[in-house]
Order: structure tokens, then C-alpha cells, then sequence
């Protein structure tokens, strides 16, 4: 078993690996010292005084190093002052492995634009290759994120997994310069240095040196109401990668793949493009790889080092660019041709008269980095998965010791020796940064020889491997698998026929629990990985009536473990609105909350997250993006209703689009402008519930002859549902122009500016237009005829507010008409003139002419004409169009006027402010 000082260490010290040097692509390491002078607490450092050139700050302290010396570990760049040699904590990025409680991969992505430092190399990410995992803190450069190993966050329960204890997620640095330290309260963030470490799901901050007071316990800070807690999901990922399991587009993650392999380094320099010696420096530079994979690749690492050098020292220097912790004497250097220098042979390209020089002339330019043959080895056997204190025994292995017999011994130590070994495996896990690969081993497999086996292929791999005993119980596997793309409205038996001719399912192994049969969409319960990983590839290179199918993998929600209420948060994210904010808002909420309660929209729409949340109780949901995304989710919503344990789940907003206008109405600003994610979150949790009413529009498309009588139908009818308002005339020909021009340049379309100026001079074009549009319109309201004055545009307010927060209304009394409310089950009607109107509409100088206020409307349409349902346009035929109230009202959040009017702030301990963001709504 683990001491109590390695459990003490393991608890205290975060779980990112440390930074790396950067491969020989961009420039080689910088040479070891070769011999470690300076040794501290924290396990690891190899550390060397330096003479400093240039302004540095400390990496303990965070203070400026005044003077001229400084002290930096070899391996991972750490610096800092003679004073706090003594008092550093933080581990060496070469004992990352080590301090991985449960082993879970990253899901690697694009860099943001923000300024952040590499967890590996502890540099600046800023003109360099870099990238970040979607879930944790994690930052690297793209040649350090190889040497990262699968320290990512657990969001869920794999398979029958039980989870005792919720920890802690430690992770170094990139913190707010101003966060303050949960144990002495003093500034422990900063903009200059990788400083301070914070728990990745409760927020709090605090100094490496402080952090091990914390208690190790994680109570999931000031968003836990509306955190989905990792014990409470559960999914069978074994074939599956994270980055399936939280949905994770992978069009940018194919680019940094670009091959199947796992962990993969990025090829260094070729033979032209790196000297292997340097003249001028008075240095010399090997290429040296970690094991007969990285050398058939010509993947390697360069060390540079002095001209004459010993082989011990070439060693020292090798490991540690590979991030490797062990001893150099159990290691060796090989050439190509298998010779091997002796620890006494010396390096020299200068050929100096040194007898021991044998390579004097003729230094190969590629050298194998080898373990020694070793007779005797111990081993450290960890006890099963989620045992967060990591509990080991290290049991002694020779020749001979084959996988029975470690497991009768790891069953003595641990005081199990009566109960019988073969209900025992020992599992091989191989920690890498971007899959985490487990293989049972065997009874009679030597395990001397596998570690031989491992170290031969790569040591970087063998360094990133444990051994776990896991007990063998038959674990029920069930994968459930979300397909949408299907045909409309069949039954569950023509869509069980439909898949097996599609996808020739295995009955006995495959099981359609639900159909949504409005949206063509099923899901699938299997019960064989196999099976499960073949219909999730198959199904995303299928297509039906040239409609691609998409397939998701779901997570299952134990909603019998929620606690009695807890109102976790449903979280959809249009990325492609506000330009980058809205790809950012996904990385923020999948990092701030359980990666499995944030959805992106564009990849399955809302179904998806809706099915998840299907059985929770009570929970709330939030849609960043514009009043078009907030309408589509509403009305997937309002269709599989009736399949939800909670029907009505109050619904929040982020404006991400042009105009915003419910986002107004309920005081969530008229745009997202950087506010800070978790003061949001936190705004979300104190909102207030309001009902707001839904409308149904029946849109009828009729031939109609010129003396007015109707004959056959141009089109079938058309059913669609309005939130905000509904438009016809003028207003939905500005909102038409505007779409095609989207349409053609898509991508010039990613600001609001830009947006708002598009339809600035789509409204110049039509200054001098004139339509008669009430020359065209019959309108009836509460069966109750309005003859309509000379108007261009006509448009039914749900909302008081229209075009970008304008009162299209006005807010002067009428004894006619009751005030709008967004609950009162009334529409008003209003007219505009033209262009000139609406613009003075906007400028807040005039508004609308009031026509009618009412609950059912029908309009006899005679000319074909734009009409615009919350900002969606198109041309409507001739014919009747009907408004009724559609169904039940629907519940929103609305910010609290308290927290609307806070100024915007930075989160104080442990994000316990509110946010505040500008309103432009009432």
C-alpha cells in the first residue's frame, strides 16, 4: 500500500503533468547540467544555477528574481529564487505519471486567443503551434501535448463503477492574475508565470505550498446546483474515445492527428535541416529516439550537449528530454548497428587524443535510447479503479514470476489471501494524453518479459503504463447510440426494418428503446462494444434519401441517485453564432460544468440533450446563440414534451445573435460581449421563473383568381411556431435581403456590426419602394374585421421588443388597449409606412401605428409576399394565414434586476459573485 506521505503528496499535488521541452521541429533542448547539485522536496527537479539575461519572475513566488542568478530545473524550465529552494512543491513534469489518480484521456483542440502558458514547457503559448483540451485547463504546445499523459477530469461513472469519494481536480496555473488563495487569502495567480493551482471543478484557488491544507474532499463550489455530478452519469466508453463520449467535433482534431496513431510525437527536423554539430557554440547535437517504434517512425528528440561528454551524462540527458524520472545507470545508448557505449566512453567530435574516445571520428547521428537487462524488477500494483488515495503494492518480480503468481501476491499483501485468484485480473493501462488503452493480461504471461517488451517499443510508453488488480465480474455493457437523419413518422417496426437493411443490426444484440418519430430520430441499446463501435462508424458514412445520418453517443443519467432538489442545467451552444464567442462559450461551459451536460447544436441539434435529460426531475436549460437558435429549441421542445419526466424546464439565454430581442425582454443584455461564463452561470442560478406565450402560425397557400374566389391549394399547408414576432411586408423583405446575402458570403457574417450595417444598406435600397401592402391584405382580429391604413410592413408583436431592442409599441397609454405583457395570451398588431418609419422606430423617435390587439388572427393574403417568422424569411403565396395561441405557455429565466444592475466583476472565492451584463431590454 501507498505510505501516507505518497497519499499526502498524491492528494495535494495537481494532476496536469508538468511542462515539457519542445521537440527538435521548433528548437532542441537546452543541455543538462548532467550532474543534479541542488535537490528539493518536490520529486523530480533537477535544478542548476543560471546567470540571468533578462527580467524573471519566480515560478514559487511568483516574484520578480532580483539579480543575476536564478535557479531552473533541467526538465521542466521551473524557476525560481535560492530562497524558495526549499520551499517548492510543485512535482517535475517527468513525475506526471505518477500523480494520476484515475486515468481518463484529453480531447486536444485549437488554442483560444486568450494568453495562457504550455503545462508542459511552462512557456508562452503566443506564436507557437499550441493546443487545449476541451474539458480540463489543460494548455500545451502541439510538440509538448505528447509528453502530457491522462490526467483529464472523470465526468462520469464507466459501466458498474462506484465512486466513494469526489476529490479534488488539481491543475497548475493559467488562473486570473488577481485570485486570491483559499487558505492565507493572499494573491496566488499571475500573468508573467505557470503560478498557483486550481480545482477544475469547485474553482477554488490557491498556492502549490497551501494546497495541501485543503481538505481533499470536493464540494463542487457555488455552481453545484446546476453541476451534473460524475457519480450521477454513467456510460461504457471502453471503444469509444472522449471526444466521442462528449460529442466533440472532429474536424479539427483529424488535422492534428492525421494518422490512427495514439500519442504520436511530431517528427523533428530532417537530416538537412539540423546540423549535427554546432562550431561556433562549442556544443554538439544527437537525435535520439526512445525504442524501435519512435526509431522506425524517425520520430527522436535532440540533446544537445558539450563536445566531449560522457556516456552517463548523454544518458541523464537523454531521459530527461523524454521526461523520463528513473536512473540514469539503468540505461544505455545504442547506435544503429547495436553498439553500445560504456559509461566511461566519451563523445567527441573534435578527436581529441582521449584513448576512451572510440567514436572520436565518427559520432553516429541517430542514437537508440535502451534499458538495461534487468533480473530482478519491482513492481507497483495498483488496486482497481476509483480508489482516489491510489493504494499500491509494490511486489518484487524476477524471471520466473508470471501474472498468477503477482496476483496471489498483491491478494497477500492486501489481506485477501483466502478469496480465489482467478476472480482476480491484472490490467496493463497505458496512460496516454489522448487514449487510455487497458489490455487483461493473461495467467502464464511473464511479466519481466513484458516490461521488457514495452521498454523495447517506446519508454516514454512504459513510463505512461500501471498494472491494476481488478476484480473479474461480469459488468453488464449497454451503449446507447442516438441515430437522426431517418425517415419521418414510421412506426418502431419500420424503423427496426430500415436499420437492419442500412446497417444489418444484430437483433440479439441491439434494441430500439425510443422513437421520435417527428424528428426521424431513434435510439439504439447494445449490449457488445463491437457491435456499438461498428453501427457508430457505419452510420456516419450512411445516408438515407441523400440525407447524412448522425449518429451520438448518449450518456445515461442516473436520475435515481439526483439529490431531491437539484436542478441541473441542460446547456446548447450555437457555435457558429457570434462569430468565435460562441465556439469559446463551448469550451467554457464544457469546462466550467460536466462536459456532458453542454451540447453543440450543430452536431445533432437539441434532441440529443433533451433525451439525456429525459428522466431528471426538475432541471433548467441554456441556449447561447440568437432568437432563431432559441426558437428552435424551443420548438424541439414543445414536440417531445411529452416524453419528459420534467415538461416545462425553465429556459435561459446568451444572445449571440444580431438582434437579441427576447434576450432584451428578459434582461440577458443585447449581446454577449465577454462576459465572464461563470458569473453568467451564476445569474442563471438566482433567475426568476416567467411564463411566456407561444404561438402557432397556419399557413395556407392558395390559388386565388382575380375576382377574389379561391381555387385549389398551391402548396400543403405550413405550420410553424412564433416566439417574438411575426412579420409581413417590408420588414421581412430587409430581413430577406439580408439572408441571401449571408447565404452568398457566409463568412463575412460573424459580427453584429457587420450584421447591423448589412441591413442598413439593404434599407437605403428600398427608401423609394412602394408595395401598397393593404391594397393585398384582408385582416381579421378576434373575428372582428380592421380596415388597415396605407402601411408597407404589418407585423404581430408577442414581445415589446422588435429589431434590435426597438418599442415598436410605444409606450404612451390607450385606453383601447392593455398593456403587452409576454404572458397575457394577446398579440398586438402594428403598422409601419416604410423604411423611413422603421428607421425612426429604431432611433426610439416614433413608433408603430396600433392596429388591433388580440388572441386569434387571420389574414387573407392575395399577391405573393415576404413574410418573416423571428427573423426566418421567405416568400409566402397567396392564401389564409391563422395565429392561435399554441398550447401551453412556456417557463423562462429572467435575470434579476439585482444582478443586472452589478457592475460587471471578477468572481470572488470560489466564483461566489454574480455576473452582470448590459441590458436592452425592459
Amino acid at each position: 500500500m501507498a505510505d501516507s506521505a505518497r497519499v499526502k503528496l498524491e492528494n495535494s499535488i495537481m494532476e496536469s503533468p508538468s511542462p515539457s521541452p519542445q521537440s527538435g521541429r521548433k528548437r532542441a533542448p537546452q543541455s543538462p547540467g548532467f550532474r543534479s547539485r541542488y535537490h528539493v522536496s518536490a520529486p523530480g527537479h533537477c535544478f542548476r544555477k543560471v546567470t540571468l539575461t533578462k527580467p524573471t519572475f519566480c515560478h514559487n513566488c511568483s516574484d520578480f528574481i532580483w539579480g543575476l542568478v536564478g535557479f531552473i530545473c533541467e526538465v521542466c524550465n521551473f524557476m525560481c529564487h535560492e530562497k524558495c529552494l526549499k520551499t517548492v512543491r510543485t512535482v517535475c513534469s517527468c513525475m506526471a505519471p505518477t500523480m494520476v489518480r484515475v486515468p481518463v484521456a484529453h480531447c486536444f483542440g485549437p488554442a483560444g486567443q486568450k494568453k495562457k502558458f504550455c503545462c508542459v514547457c511552462r512557456k508562452h503559448l503566443e506564436g507557437n503551434a499550441s493546443v487545449r483540451c476541451e474539458v480540463c485547463e489543460l494548455h500545451a504546445h502541439s510538440d509538448c501535448a505528447p509528453f502530457t499523459c491522462g490526467d483529464c477530469r472523470l465526468c462520469h461513472r464507466d459501466g458498474s463503477q462506484e465512486m466513494d469519494t469526489f476529490h479534488h481536480h488539481w491543475r497548475e496555473g493559467n488562473i486570473p492574475s488577481g485570485a486570491r488563495c483559499e487558505v492565507c487569502r493572499r494573491t496566488c495567480g499571475s500573468s508573467d508565470v505557470l503560478a498557483g493551482v486550481r480545482c477544475e471543478w469547485c474553482g477554488i484557488t490557491t498556492h502549490t505550498a497551501c494546497y495541501v491544507i485543503v481538505s481533499p474532499e470536493c464540494g463542487l463550489g457555488r455552481l453545484r446546483n446546476m453541476l451534473l455530478h460524475p457519480a450521477w452519469v454513467r456510460l461504457c466508453s471502453r471503444n469509444f474515445s472522449k471526444m466521442h463520449c462528449y460529442r466533440i467535433s472532429e474536424r479539427y482534431h483529424n488535422e492534428l492527428d492525421n494518422s490512427d496513431e495514439v500519442d504520436s510525437q511530431i517528427p523533428a527536423p530532417t537530416k538537412d535541416s539540423q546540423p549535427a554539430s554546432t562550431p561556433d557554440s562549442g556544443k554538439q547535437i544527437l537525435k535520439v529516439c526512445d525504442g524501435d517504434d519512435a526509431l522506425k517512425r524517425s520520430i527522436f528528440r535532440l540533446v544537445t550537449i558539450p563536445r566531449i561528454t560522457k556516456n552517463d551524462e548523454v544518458v541523464e540527458s537523454a531521459l530527461r528530454a523524454f521526461y523520463i524520472p528513473d536512473d540514469a545507470l539503468d540505461f544505455e545508448l545504442q547506435c544503429n548497428g547495436q553498439q553500445t557505449l560504456q559509461s566511461d566512453d566519451i563523445l567527441n567530435r573534435n578527436g581529441t587524443l582521449d584513448d576512451k574516445a572510440i567514436f572520436k571520428e565518427n559520432v553516429p547521428e541517430t542514437w537508440l535510447l535502451r534499458a538495461k537487462p534487468r533480473d530482478t524488477e519491482v513492481l507497483k500494483i495498483y488496486d482497481d479503479w476509483l480508489k482516489v488515495s491510489m493504494p499500491y503494492v509494490s511486489v518484487s518480480i524476477s524471471r520466473n514470476s508470471s501474472v498468477d503468481s503477482v496476483i496471489k501476491e498483491v491478494l497477500t499483501q492486501l489481506a485477501r489471501k483466502d478469496e480465489d485468484p482467478s476472480s482476480y485480473n491484472l490490467v496493463e493501462v497505458y496512460m496516454g494524453s489522448k487514449q487510455v488503452q487497458r489490455q487483461v493480461l493473461t495467467g502464464q504471461e511473464l511479466l519481466l518479459d513484458k516490461l521488457r517488451d514495452i521498454r523495447k517499443i517506446s519508454l516514454r510508453q512504459m513510463n505512461q503504463t500501471r498494472f491494476y488488480i481488478v476484480e473479474n465480474r461480469n459488468r453488464a455493457v449497454q451503449v446507447n447510440v442516438l441515430l437522426e437523419g431517418l425517415p419521418v413518422d414510421l412506426s418502431k417496426e419500420e424503423y427496426t426494418r430500415l436499420l437492419h437493411e442500412l446497417l444489418a443490426i444484430k437483433s440479439h444484440l441491439v434494441n430500439v428503446t425510443h422513437v421520435y418519430a417527428s424528428q426521424g430520430t431513434v435510439v439504439l441499446q447494445i449490449t457488445c462494444f463491437s457491435e456499438a463501435e461498428r453501427i457508430y462508424m457505419l452510420a456516419k458514412d450512411t445516408s438515407v434519401s441523400n440525407k447524412q445520418l448522425t449518429s451520438l453517443i448518449i450518456p445515461e443519467i442516473m436520475h435515481n441517485k439526483l439529490p431531491k432538489g437539484g436542478s441541473p442545467l441542460l446547456v446548447f451552444v450555437n457555435p457558429k453564432s457570434g462569430g468565435l464567442k460562441g465556439q469559446e462559450l463551448l469550451y467554457s461551459f464544457r469546462k466550467l460544468l460536466n462536459p456532458h451536460q453542454v451540447f453543440d447544436l450543430t452536431n445533432g441539434g437539441p434532441l440529443p440533450g433533451l433525451h439525456t435529460f429525459r428522466e431528471v426531475p426538475h432541471f433548467r436549460v441554456l441556449v447561447c446563440g440568437g432568437d432563431g437558435t432559441v426558437g428552435w429549441v424551443l420548438g424541439i421542445l414543445e414536440a417531445v414534451r411529452h416524453k419528459l419526466v420534467c415538461p416545462e424546464p425553465p429556459v435561459a439565454i446568451v444572445p449571440l445573435g444580431t438582434g437579441n430581442d427576447l434576450a432584451r425582454v428578459l434582461r440577458w443584455g443585447a449581446g454577449y460581449s465577454g462576459e465572464d461564463p461563470a458569473q453568467i452561470l451564476v445569474a442563471i442560478d438566482e433567475a426568476e421563473e416567467i411564463q411566456m406565450d407561444r404561438w402557432t402560425i397556419l399557413l395556407d397557400a392558395q390559388e386565388i383568381t382575380e375576382d377574389g374566389k379561391e381555387n385549389s391549394f398551391l402548396e400543403p399547408p405550413k405550420i410553424v411556431q412564433m416566439n417574438n414576432y411575426f412579420g409581413l411586408g417590408i420588414d421581412a423583405e430587409l430581413s430577406l435581403d439580408f439572408h441571401h446575402a449571408r447565404e452568398e458570403e457566409p463568412g463575412k457574417f460573424n459580427s453584429r456590426f457587420h450584421n447591423k450595417g448589412v441591413y442598413l444598406k439593404a434599407g437605403l435600397q428600398k427608401l423609394s419602394h412602394t408595395q401598397n401592402l393593404h391594397r393585398n391584405l384582408k385582416l381579421q382580429v378576434d373575428k372582428q374585421d380592421v380596415e388597415l391604413p396605407s402601411i408597407e410592413g404589418l407585423i404581430f408583436l408577442n414581445i415589446p421588443s422588435w429589431g434590435s431592442g426597438a418599442d415598436l409599441w410605444g409606450s404612451e397609454g390607450d385606453s383601447r388597449y392593455g398593456k403587452p405583457r409576454i404572458d397575457d395570451g394577446m398579440l398586438e398588431v402594428v403598422g409601419v409606412t416604410g423604411v423611413v418609419h422603421m428607421g425612426q422606430v429604431q432611433s426610439g423617435m416614433r413608433s408603430g401605428i396600433r392596429l388591433a390587439q388580440g388572441n386569434y388572427v387571420r389574414i387573407k393574403v392575395t399577391k405573393p409576399i415576404p413574410v418573416q417568422v423571428d427573423g426566418e424569411p421567405w416568400i409566402q403565396p397567396p392564401g389564409h394565414i391563422v395565429i392561435s395561441a399554441a398550447g401551453p405557455k412556456v417557463r423562462m429565466l429572467r435575470k434579476s434586476k439585482q444582478k443586472q444592475k452589478k457592475q460587471s466583476a471578477s468572481l470572488k472565492e470560489g466564483r461566489s459573485e454574480s455576473p452582470s451584463s448590459s441590458d436592452g431590454g425592459n
